[in-house]
């Protein structure tokens, strides 16, 4: 139970990182994206969401939290898999039209 709790917070200090990040990129592109005459703010528009950089980071980046989550992740399900020796075992069959079970 520590190990889920510690996994947990793991997760959330991910969680409340991209949380934050989305809400300031929903922000950048609502200020950036106001009506007015300024040419410079459509430049800014235009390097903002036409880049190649931020594409990447934002392909890579994902794939980078994916993998430090993992880790921990199956650690801890290796950590779980215990195996126990059931004092009663229910074996179901499906078949096509019903179900059959058998106890031992």
């Amino acid at each position: 139970m520590e190990g889920i709790i510690n996994f947990h917070n793991h997760i959330m200090f991910f969680i409340v990182g991209i949380a934050c990040f989305v809400f300031w990129l929903l922000y950048r592109c609502f200020e950036l994206h106001t009506v007015d005459e300024n040419s410079l703010n459509l430049r800014k528009v235009a390097n903002f969401t036409h880049s190649t950089t931020l594409e990447v980071v934002w392909t890579i980046v994902p794939a980078l939290i994916l993998m430090v989550i993992a880790v921990p992740s199956f650690s801890l399900l290796y950590a779980m898999d215990e195996m126990v020796d059931p004092s009663v075992t229910f074996k179901t069959i499906g078949h096509q039209w019903y179900w059959s079970a058998l106890f031992s």
